[in-house]
């Protein structure tokens, strides 16, 4: 059987990469596909060093540092991507690659991070958050919105089935297409971060500093608590505006290296993730650190985290409102249920989102679809 690996871009190695390199893991065999590929010489091994066929949007002028602003040529790019000679076909999206056409012989199986969330129920915080809700540019980017949402809805007709990175991402799937879709968690190095039962008297963040990372509430909240140290781990545009909220207790190091991280995400009291997130792989990853989480209580991290209020195993809790007060008053919380919150019970919970779980699901879940799909048209596969 001919297998099609869809990705969006290759650009970097972050979460749907990761995803991409277990999927590649099972099937090595396969080939891949992406609008552009700018993964650089040396760093292609979660790609097994395969060739990959790109869209003419890697030829474009600056598609290396501005691919995204082609978005508007997207749609028509992944549509001219030529899978008609393969048998299954899986799309791992969050933006354009579900959009690639298949025939009626074909199995279509995407796994989707999430509809293009800035089409789609965060268009109007992406932008103010970009400067494009005003004037011309405000008119022309919601145009292109527009147009991008039709399209988007329109090819969900294209797949056969589809796969969810978390609940939440399933009701947003079922919300935007009117689809059904099951849920396979996506992979965590869980491996990679070790037990560490001694914790020490700060709290951590750690996030590329973008807006809707909110590392900015978190800064504000804990300059508000002078008793209370926090060390705030990354990098990114707002770093300066960040680090003008910031009070004495509170410790901006930039970017770290991993080893760095890791031994600051195993001695913290506790991980602090106030964004709403599709999975959330930090706060997993912390949990796998044997650290509990305090967490902004919706999208993915409802589905990660454990509060006191729902186990007798707790690894955090949760605070409803992206608001200093009520990071405060979560913290407070945490402070005086802190014994509930177990390092073993955070290791635990952590492990069933390893790399292993996801692979076993996945490969169950196409070979399933694979049997049902070839035997109604009466081929064997």
């Amino acid at each position: 059987m001919r297998i099609a690996l869809i990705h969006d871009w290759l650009v970097t190695y972050a979460g749907a990469e990761k995803v991409l390199e277990q999927i590649i893991d099972i099937y090595p065999n396969a080939d891949l596909f992406s609008l552009v590929d700018f993964i650089e010489h040396g760093k292609r091994g979660f790609i097994k060093d395969k060739r990959v066929t790109t869209s003419f949007v890697q030829k474009l002028p600056l598609a290396k540092k501005h691919y995204r602003n082609y978005l508007p040529l997207m749609p028509r790019a992944i549509e001219q991507l030529d899978v008609s000679n393969y048998d299954l076909v899986i799309s791992s999206s969050h933006a354009i690659a579900k959009g690639v056409i298949t025939g009626p012989d074909q199995l279509h199986i995407s796994y989707v991070h999430s509809p293009i969330r800035y089409a789609w129920d965060l268009q109007h915080q992406y932008l103010k958050e970009s400067g494009l809700d005003k004037g011309l540019k405000g008119i022309l980017a919601r145009n292109m919105m527009y147009h991008i949402r039709n399209w988007d809805y329109r090819t969900a007709n294209g797949v056969d089935y589809f796969l969810s990175n978390s609940n939440f991402i399933g009701r947003r799937i079922w919300k935007v297409y009117r689809r059904e879709s099951q849920t396979i968690y996506p992979p965590v190095d869980v491996s990679a971060f070790t037990l560490h039962s001694e914790k020490e008297n700060f709290y951590l963040t750690a996030s590329r500093m973008v807006p809707y990372k909110k590392i900015d509430l978190i800064v504000e909240s804990f300059s508000k608590m002078p008793d209370k140290k926090l060390i705030v781990i990354g990098d990114g545009p707002d770093f300066d505006k960040i680090k003008a909220k910031a009070s004495s207790n509170v410790v901006l190091l930039g970017y770290q290296s991993f080893e760095i991280l890791k031994d600051y995400m195993q001695r913290a009291r506790a991980f602090v993730f106030a964004a709403e997130e599709d999975f959330g792989i930090t706060p997993v990853e912390a949990q796998a650190c044997g650290t509990p989480v305090i967490a902004f209580g919706k999208g993915g991290t409802l589905e990660t985290v454990v509060t006191y209020k729902n186990s007798d195993k707790p690894t955090g809790l949760f605070f409803y409102e992206q608001k200093p007060e009520s990071v405060i008053k979560a913290v407070h919380e945490f402070e005086e249920n802190i014994n509930l919150f177990t390092p073993n019970n955070c290791r635990r919970n952590a492990v069933r989102f390893s790399p292993e779980r996801f692979k076993e699901e996945f490969k169950t879940f196409v070979e399933e679809k694979v049997k049902i799909h070839f035997r109604n048209k009466g081929v064997v596969k």
